[in-house]
């Protein structure tokens, strides 16, 4: 995507090739930060501080990770330590660990001399699959919002999305937000309702920052206002990424997403959810009880980070001082809720028939590396 006069992708390759550079995402959206990461144990940091985060994105960084480790170590331990390493820095995403395995499986058995640039040459691969399959996605889930333009004789769209799912979470153009990227491109009238999504306002910082920079027309509401703007038939469909999602449909995203889909349904108000197959878990069936939910620090509840008069960003206290804070990062949508899934092949049921459809070589059986 297009920032300014310059053409990103959130991660790429160093031009000296010892080295991965990303968007640092928390600086924005007041400051545009390039980060140089050298070191696996800058890629584990980079991940777990959410200098990167969406599923795609974490995935595809893990792998440059694998390649750095491996360019200085290339044995199996060093491979092993890797893959350990890496795969503890966020639980709830799968592609994190589905990026590791794919990795492994190209390098483990090749001479020495030749896994670290293999892993690099996969986890380049990695990324341009991630680019073609969120643009096919992109162009299912137009469709879908053609139809709503068709209905409403070229009235506006009101999309609600919540959390980020664009660009910035994956390599390129993003999962919720391809869609209405490509529906913009083509004169679709769209209008965007972007949840500030509490407690790390990735809708406020990243959504809002995205939309701005294409384009988009769009409005910042608190989280709890999507509620009220469905009961007020503002809201013509929802759509929402997803960092896991399970054989038979269920959806893990960004704490939050399950009490706007209730609010969906009782409003009679489609809900889909955007997501490559690989973030798909074949081998989890319930997601209330297979999905392991990441818990974050306790301050990012109590604290919140802004940009003051003379520029600087800073970090200031919301709550009083010692008060204890929950803050799980993910909750679970049951399948019954989403109206359907958009991936890379089509739009189809949040069921197991619905992704075996789609998916037939998958079978419902766990997704090999």
């Amino acid at each position: 995507m297009r920032i300014g006069d310059t053409w990103y992708r959130t991660i790429w390759p160093s031009d000296d090739g010892v080295a991965v550079e990303i968007i640092d995402q928390t600086f924005l959206p007041h400051v545009f930060s390039v980060r140089r990461l050298e070191h696996i144990e800058e890629v584990a940091e980079a991940i777990r501080t959410m200098r990167v985060r969406g599923a795609p994105l974490i995935g595809a960084t893990a792998a440059y990770g694998v390649g750095l480790a491996l360019l200085r170590d290339p044995s199996n331990g060093s491979l092993h330590r890797a893959e350990e390493f890496l795969a503890a820095t966020r639980p709830t995403a799968v592609n994190l660990r589905w990026a590791l395995a794919r990795v492994r499986s190209a390098v483990e058995s090749l001479p020495a001399g030749e896994r670290a640039r293999a892993a690099w040459e996969t986890a380049a691969k990695i990324c341009d699959e991630d680019v073609s399959i969120c643009r096919r996605i992109g162009e299912h889930g137009a469709v879908l919002m053609r139809k709503i333009s068709t209905r409403k004789c070229g009235e506006t769209v009101h999309v609600l999305t919540h959390c980020n799912a664009g660009w910035l979470a994956t390599v390129d153009w993003g999962t919720a937000l391809a869609p209405i990227y490509m529906s913009h491109d083509a004169g679709v009238a769209v209008h965007v309702w972007v949840d500030e999504t509490r407690p790390r306002n990735q809708g406020a910082s990243l959504t809002a920052f995205e939309l701005g920079s294409h384009g988009v027309p769009h409005t910042l509401i608190v989280d709890n206002a999507g509620g009220h703007l469905m009961q007020r038939g503002l809201v013509d469909m929802c759509i929402v990424g997803t960092d896991r999602t399970t054989a038979d449909g269920d959806v893990a995203n960004k704490i939050g997403t399950y009490l706007k889909a209730l609010a969906a349904r009782d409003n009679s108000v489609p809900f889909f959810v955007a997501l490559p197959s690989t973030t798909v878990d074949w081998a989890a069936a319930d997601g209330v009880s297979g999905i392991p939910i990441e818990e974050r620090s306790p301050e990012e509840v109590t604290t919140a980070r802004g940009r003051v008069g003379d520029g600087a960003l800073v970090d200031v206290a919301i709550a009083p001082d010692g008060c204890r804070a929950y803050n799980p990062a993910f909750d679970v949508t049951p399948a019954r809720l989403v109206t359907g899934l958009i991936t890379e092949r089509g739009v189809c049921a949040a069921s197991r028939d619905g992704l075996s459809h789609l998916f037939p070589e998958r079978g419902g059986l766990e997704l090999a590396p």
